[in-house]
């Protein structure tokens, strides 16, 4: 079907017009005309599709067409990454050339101070269409910067992706905020029940659609190399000296695996570049820049541009780690073969990675190409498809230890030894030395004459061991008892010197509190003595006195008198 049969607006056609799109892609032939009516819609389609396009070209030609207010925003889209938000912004711009009085702005973090003030001020005069990342958004409608009490349309894209990176409770949060009648639409590329559980939170009797799900391009050609990972460098260089470096990107699951491989292929004069979270707002847009106007030939990145950013002529994907699932899977090779263009899809497999390779073949419902190791490379690990081949190969090992301990017991018992426990040994000769042997038993080298003279001995050889064991025990019994009454001595007399010194320090302590007492009574008495002598003169001797007295007595804090004699050193006070 041809956008011109669609009930779009007139300057939205003339938009596509010059941008040379004809034709509708599957997800736009179906979508589009049920946005156009006004329904709620959840859409499922595999990336690469032209989803973008499905929500953005109806709702601009609604808004263009009139009946919305120009002093509010008229519809919010939800992106979950920034370099996402940027595509969608830069494909508004694209499809609104021609329309007048629509504006949009694109709103994410990572942006200096003078940025975050052009959001503010965009959305306060009411931006009609405005394109965010959860968390960004939710920094404004906390800061009273954006009101959604007046949307008409909300749009999750890549809803699936926003619920793996924990979005899930900006989501509902955001649209706790929206009016009751406003139109949702969501876009997945997978559905699974967490994205079922929202769409029934959210969306008001949808329209489904969905085209095949989770299915990669048939355009690309993929392949794999089952290789150790010392292996994986030497492939990489194999495959650039092969073809055209021209548009290639790596993904790899860590961005320290990113900086590792970038830096290897810079040391092999590669003109290459990398892509990963460590990298602010500015260095990424550059990053991106430079590989979209070709002044870089090899993208190093982690899935942070697997989902959504729309670079149509890459050649070539290369995964250097399997991905975790075959989700991430799907949507990392979905960056080639995009706009019916042929694409290449390589896989690195390495021998902990061989499980969930085979887990993608099965999603697949087919079996990837496994090419050959380079020469030079030497040969690589066998293609084990089972669960985990390290824990099989342990298992085998722990029997085989098992069954050699065994065998080893067996070889000690048949020879009469025991090594984990020697006593077992001494007792297993006893049994045997009193024991009478057999003639069976007999070695074959042994004469008559030596086993009666074997026999004769064996009597005169036990009551010998008997004596050394009994003298061994009485032997030990006496060290037992020395050690004992040398332990008591000991305690006896570090108890006796503890005792004795206990003793003097009573004593002392008795010693020194009878002195101060005397000295005490001395004191009071001379007091005393002085005090008698005052009433019998008159008050001027008796000033005398108390005076001479005071600088003879020895001189005390007034606490401690007031406590030894609260009266009388009330008394003098009275008297000071």
């Amino acid at each position: 079907m041809k956008f011109e049969e669609l009930d779009l607006n007139d300057n939205i056609l003339d938009s596509l017009y010059d941008m040379n799109f004809e034709e509708c892609t599957p997800v736009q032939e179906n979508c589009i005309p049920e946005i156009l009516k006004g329904h709620d819609l959840m859409g499922v389609a595999q990336t690469g599709t032209g989803k973008t396009a499905a929500y953005l070209l109806p709702i601009l030609s609604m808004i263009d067409d009139g009946g919305y207010p120009k002093d509010a925003v008229n519809c919010v889209i939800m992106s979950p990454t920034r370099e996402l938000a940027q595509q969608i912004d830069q494909a508004m711009q694209g499809f609104s050339y021609y329309l007048e009085g629509v504006s949009s702005v694109a709103v994410y973090g990572g942006n200096d101070g003078n940025r975050y003030d052009q959001e503010m001020k965009s959305m306060r005069m009411g931006a009609d269409v405005i394109i965010a990342t959860p968390g960004r958004l939710i920094s404004h409608i906390s800061m009273g910067n954006i009101d959604l009490s007046r949307v008409s349309f909300f749009v999750l894209d890549e809803a699936d992706r926003m619920l793996d990176m924990g979005f899930s409770d900006d989501i509902m949060k955001i649209a706790s905020y929206l009016p009751k009648t406003c139109q949702t639409i969501m876009f997945s590329a997978t559905m699974p029940k967490d994205i079922e559980k929202m769409a029934q939170n959210l969306l008001k009797n949808p329209v489904e659609v969905k085209l095949a799900v989770s299915k990669p391009a048939e355009k690309i050609k993929q392949s794999a190399y089952i290789c150790y990972t010392t292996q994986k460098l030497e492939i990489i260089k194999d495959i650039f000296k092969a073809g055209n470096l021209q548009r290639v990107i790596i993904f790899s699951g860590s961005k320290q695996k990113v900086k590792q491989i970038n830096q290897a292929l810079t040391q092999l004069k590669i003109n290459s570049g990398e892509m990963h979270s460590d990298l602010d707002q500015t260095q990424r847009d550059d990053i991106m820049f430079r590989f979209k106007s070709g002044q870089i030939d090899v993208l190093v990145a982690t899935d942070i541009v697997a989902r959504g950013i729309d670079i149509d002529d890459i050649a070539m994907v290369i995964n250097y780690d399997v991905p975790r699932d075959t989700e991430d899977y799907v949507h990392r090779i979905g960056r080639t073969a995009r706009a019916d263009r042929d694409g290449v899809a390589i896989t690195l497999v390495n021998e902990d990675d061989m499980y969930a390779f085979r887990q993608i073949e099965k999603f697949l419902d087919k079996d990837i190409e496994k090419n050959p190791l380079p020469e030079g490379c030497g040969e690589g690990p066998e293609y084990n498809t089972s669960k985990n081949p390290r824990k099989t190969s342990a298992k085998s090992r722990r029997r085989q230890n098992r069954d050699e301990t065994a065998h080893k017991k067996a070889k000690q018992h048949a020879h009469g030894r025991d090594e984990a426990n020697p006593r077992n040994n001494r007792q297993r000769r006893d049994d045997n030395a009193s024991k009478p042997r057999n003639e069976g038993q007999n070695d074959a080298a042994t004469t008559p004459q030596d086993s009666q003279k074997s026999q004769s001995e064996q009597p005169r050889n036990n009551e010998r061991r008997d004596n050394n064991r009994r003298k061994n025990n009485r032997q030990r019994r006496d060290n037992a008892q020395q050690q004992g009454e040398q332990t008591a001595a000991a305690t006896q007399g570090s108890s006796a010197a503890e005792g004795t010194s206990n003793n003097n320090r009573r004593k002392n302590n008795r010693q020194r509190r009878d002195n101060d007492g005397n000295k005490r009574r001395n004191d009071d008495n001379r007091w005393d003595k002085n005090r008698r002598n005052d009433k019998k003169r008159g008050p001027r001797q008796q000033r005398k006195n108390m005076a001479a007295a005071t600088a003879e007595a020895p001189k005390e804090s007034g606490l401690k008198s007031m406590i030894r004699k609260p009266l009388k050193w009330l008394r003098s006070l009275g008297k000071k």
